[in-house]
């Protein structure tokens, strides 16, 4: 499987969240970047996040938020 640019700016805003406090949720306001607001969209439709503007991980965004952010935290170091 190859990144896609729509996959690289999922885990874009998968790195957003603070994994720390599950009740810290993310608001993607309508001037953000229009690749941003369409991430957040496509991960609302996958349910990794609660709503298609941000919102708070599911379950399964939880999941995904810590591996890709852990993917980060490797891949930089």
């Amino acid at each position: 499987m190859q990144y896609s640019v729509d996959l690289i700016e999922e885990l874009s805003v998968l790195a957003m969240f603070d994994l720390d406090n599950h009740q810290a949720g993310l608001k993607i306001h309508h001037t953000a970047e229009p690749m941003i607001i369409e991430a957040a969209k496509r991960l609302h439709q996958k349910g990794l996040i609660s709503l298609p503007d941000g919102g708070y991980l599911t379950p399964l965004g939880i999941q995904a938020a810590e591996h890709a952010q852990a993917a980060l935290r490797i891949l930089a170091s």
